[in-house]
């Protein structure tokens, strides 16, 4: 676990419509080219922050998991989308290649979840969010940015949720 510094931000989630919230506002920062990863066992949270995630960015599709299709593609107004990856599935980063990310990442943002299983084929600068089970419905989210622009979404997150630090 990182040392928590200007990078990092902890958040504590005590239900799944706060992960959604946490979602929502971290959606609202997206822009084309955006990569956010999610780390976390099954149950710990993700497809219910990436709908958070969604919903802020714009989409009214329905967002679930795609699991079984490897990578779900939203729309809003305009020709900006949003890419929801599942690498669960996938058995090495020249696999996820295939899925030609760098195109995707041209047309729109992405998120991935089980990004920990595709390490070698993200781009270096990210949003990287670990989901850990804290209780019953409670969860702990680590987010740790890899570069200038996610270091300013985390920042702009912790003020939007915390106040001014």
């Amino acid at each position: 676990m990182p040392i928590l510094d200007d990078r990092n931000f902890e958040f504590f989630s005590h239900s799944p419509d706060q992960t959604r919230r946490l979602g929502i506002h971290l959606g609202g920062y997206l822009e084309t080219g955006d990569v956010i990863c999610l780390e976390g066992d099954l149950g710990s949270g993700k497809t219910t922050l990436v709908q958070g995630i969604g919903q802020g960015w714009g989409t009214l599709d329905p967002v679930t998991s795609p699991t079984y299709v490897l990578v779900n593609e939203y729309r809003r107004p305009g020709k900006e989308r949003l890419f929801h990856l599942d690498a669960y599935r996938l058995e090495s980063a020249l696999e996820a290649e295939s899925l030609d990310l760098d195109r995707m990442l041209t047309q729109g943002s992405m998120v991935i979840e089980w990004a920990d299983r595709i390490k070698d084929a993200l781009p270096g600068e990210h949003l990287w969010i670990r989901l850990s089970f804290s209780a019953l419905e409670q969860r702990t989210m680590l987010l740790v940015s890899q570069g200038k622009r996610y270091e300013s979404m985390v920042e702009n997150l912790r003020r939007k949720i915390y106040g001014v630090f």
